[in-house]
């Protein structure tokens, strides 16, 4: 990805340098002596609303995209230039993508929820109308024709007479410095070129053929390199250290010790390591040993503690709760503590220059982060520019917030050095925020017609988002671990209808009576923060599972139970649609499965519109139990999928398969273990995850609706996956598992 900045105003350049985060949980009451307020511009536009903040024509032929929006492997990239060369009618090789960038993009937030399509993709499709609509007005004035009678191919625009110009003899500065209107309507579906096409990824070919891909592959001049050294343990105290060891060891420059926060810088890379190992042997800390249990008794604990409760959804029926009950089941579900286990550690590049820093590092919200590494390093916000650069792996708020801050603290013993800090990998394991452990009871009443009368979803989950930027504390690991420590942010919950812990709660199935309430956690004895899909997966699991189970006890199918449920149409379509693909056969469990060479064949559903605003998905998975082993192969998944408009067939069917592979991966092996003093999980070997020869046969269809607006798709196939394979399970063997993961020693504890 090129960040040149060639074409860039002065004014843009200077405007963009001095932009300050703004982050607030609600919007501020509007003041007296404000102006009206300015219509609601669409997407990301709203909050940036400068034309020329998206977009710059260039006078050699090029064409600059801004985005705020980052790649972590998505594909985004590749389809936001989609929309922007269709609705600009520029060849694609013309398109310059400057992304993520404090000092020259606009501030998107956080890459993160499915959102970039939906908020980055709709503002640049708008503003790119817009500035079509702009450069058209201008050729018309110098031809002297009617903006009808003009067309446009690769910026070369015609007259019906045969005169041309071209978008680059017509820009100017001045053109697209104006504020975006958003009355230019982008162009319908039936014009499209690009958009609905499988184009080639612009961020593959270096990622295979040993490019320079990710921020660990950076190398700049005089480049030295960092290790941090933690403590032993979440809240222990450093008591001692020595220092004057570590100093004299080969290549050391610089060894960083403030409060709880040690960092060594080397020459070279084996050398910092070594360093920091000396530095880790000799350091002695404190412990406080205040952790919560592990395994089956965290559950109990976490149902007793301190909690902020909240009514999500009440819906009351006098006539539904006339009805005579058939049948009311409950039960409970839970979900571990989930590590994001980038294959990558995370890692960041730093530089100060006089009282200047530089960061580059693989934040999904750089300016959220710019914002508290202000905040911990006690320096204007202007002072700091972050380019986010790719990292090898993550879909959440792993430690790349974090590892920018330890490399802004090290590197500022060395003025005027780069340097790099990588994490190792207990590092990253034992420090990054983890997906938060859940435990979901769900209660339900059936009529005699075997429908749902009422439903009960009660939740305890600890928080699902301490990313940077809280406007009450600092989101970064190092700034607590300080001489001076800043406080982390309170436990917050994002409010609905997106929702946190919470997030696909409410269920898209029509209950004539229900309620679902939220106990959300306000100690955290182990940070926990943004997992891809946040509290989807659990909510998901619990949900799908328990229409399986209410579907066993109506004697129903449980494809057709869940359509006895449905009004909304794309719903139906998506379900009925994935039936149809795995050839699904309408039947109720019956009778005792019968294992053939002790393995036993089973096949389930699950299904969600993620968040309840996104896109629409159906996993349907046939599985293999090992009865003696204890294991269950995931062996094929089909999906279909209704994500609106399609921009990249190709991109979006990956990010399904994606969501595939890796909710399999948490369901069938990934759990965090702890002792009452630290995390026990250091590497590979405490954390296994899916392995290729595991992963199972993928079929994805898309339902395009070219006039719906595209939704996000990145979230969305994870649970319906983990559902599908626990119902699976229990097609198979007539036995449920309600404890994620779905782990050999609990298959047989079930089986037994």
């Amino acid at each position: 990805m090129k960040t040149s900045t060639q074409g860039l105003s002065r004014r843009q350049l200077l405007q963009s340098a001095s932009l300050t985060v703004a982050f607030s949980l609600a919007p501020l009451a509007p003041s007296s002596a404000q102006a009206p307020a300015r219509p609601v511009l669409p997407g990301s536009l709203n909050s940036n609303r400068m034309l020329d903040g998206w977009l710059r024509i260039n006078a050699n032929g090029s064409v600059t995209m801004f985005t705020g929006k980052i790649e972590l492997g998505q594909g985004i990239l590749t389809a936001l230039t989609q929309i922007v060369a269709d609705e600009l009618d520029v060849d694609l090789k013309r398109l310059e993508v400057i992304s993520g960038n404090t000092a020259l993009t606009p501030n998107e937030g956080v890459t993160s929820g499915s959102l970039s399509i939906q908020d980055s993709g709709t503002a640049l499709r708008f503003a790119c109308a817009e500035a079509r609509g702009l450069l058209l007005q201008a050729a018309a004035a110098k031809l002297a024709v009617p903006v009808s009678d003009l067309s446009v191919s690769d910026g070369r625009i015609t007259a019906a007479g045969g005169a041309t110009s071209s978008y680059w003899e017509l820009t100017s500065d001045a053109l697209l410095q104006r504020e975006a209107t958003a009355k230019t309507a982008p162009k319908p579906s039936s014009q499209h070129r690009l958009i609905g096409q499988s184009l080639k990824r612009r961020d593959i070919p270096a990622k295979v053929t040993g490019g320079v891909a990710y921020v660990q592959d950076m190398r700049l001049p005089n480049m030295v390199y960092g290790r941090v050294v933690r403590p032993s343990a979440p809240r222990a105290k450093l008591v001692s250290v020595d220092e004057a060891a570590i100093k004299g060891m080969p290549g050391v420059l610089a060894v960083v010790r403030d409060g709880n926060f040690l960092a060594v810088a080397a020459q070279r890379e084996e050398q910092a390591i070594a360093a920091a190992l000396a530095l880790q042997t000799s350091a002695r800390w404190q412990e406080p040993g205040d952790l919560p249990p592990s395994g089956a008794a965290l559950f109990a604990y976490m149902k007793k503690q301190r909690a902020t409760d909240t009514v999500v959804s009440d819906k009351k029926d006098a006539a539904a709760a006339a009805i005579p009950v058939a049948r009311t089941l409950e039960v409970e579900y839970t979900r571990p503590y989930q590590a994001h286990a980038s294959i990558g550690p995370s890692c960041a590049v730093a530089q100060w220059n006089d009282d200047k820093l530089q960061v580059w590092c693989h934040s999904q919200g750089v300016f959220p982060l710019r914002g508290d590494l202000a905040k911990a390093l006690r320096i204007p916000p202007a002072n700091i520019t972050v380019a986010h650069r790719e990292g090898s792996g993550c879909y959440g708020h792993n430690g790349a917030d974090d590892v920018a801050l330890d490399a802004a603290l090290l590197a500022r013993a060395l003025p005027g050095v780069p340097v790099k800090l990588q994490w190792m990998r207990e590092d990253e394991f034992r420090w990054e925020p983890l997906g938060s452990p859940m435990v979901i009871k769900l209660k339900a009443s059936l009529d005699a017609a075997g429908r749902v009368i009422d439903w009960n979803h009660e939740l305890w989950s600890y928080t699902h988002s301490t990313r940077p930027y809280d406007p009450d504390g600092v989101n970064l690991l190092a700034a607590w671990h300080l001489q001076n420590p800043l406080p982390a942010g309170p436990s917050r919950n994002i409010a609905q209808p997106s929702g946190g812990s919470d997030r696909n709660a409410i269920p898209l199935y029509v209950f004539p009576q229900q309620k679902v309430s939220n106990h959300l956690l306000q100690d955290m004895p182990i940070r926990t923060s943004a997992l891809r899909t946040l509290g989807a997966y659990a909510n998901v699991f619990a949900l799908e599972s328990f229409m399986d189970e209410l579907a066993q006890a109506a004697g129903t199918d449980p494809v057709e139970f869940r359509l006895r449920h449905l009004s909304d149409p794309r719903a139906r379509a998506v379900l009925e649609r994935t039936a149809s693909m795995a050839q699904w056969q309408p039947a109720p469990l019956s009778g005792q499965p019968q294992a053939t060479g002790g393995v036993l064949k089973g096949r389930g559903l699950g299904f969600a519109k993620y968040k309840n605003l996104a896109v629409y998905c159906a996993v349907i998975v046939d599985v293999a139990v090992d009865t003696r082993a204890g294991t269950i192969r995931v062996e094929r998944a089909w999906s279909a999928v209704d994500a609106g408009l399609v921009i990249n067939p190709d991109g979006l069917r990956n990010q399904i398969e994606g969501g595939i592979v890796q909710s399999t991966s948490w369901t069938l092996h990934e759990a965090m273990k702890n002792d009452s003093h630290r995390k026990l999980t250091r590497h590979w070997g405490d954390y296994p995850i899916l392995r290729f020869p595991e992963v199972p046969v993928l079929q994805v269809e898309l339902i395009n609706r070219p006039d719906e607006r595209p939704l996000g798709v990145g979230e969305g196939s994870q649970g319906p996956t983990v559902a599908a394979i626990a119902n699976a399970f229990n097609q198979a063997t007539g036995r449920r598992l309600r404890d994620l993961p779905l782990t050999p020693q609990r298959v047989k504890q079930a089986l037994a």
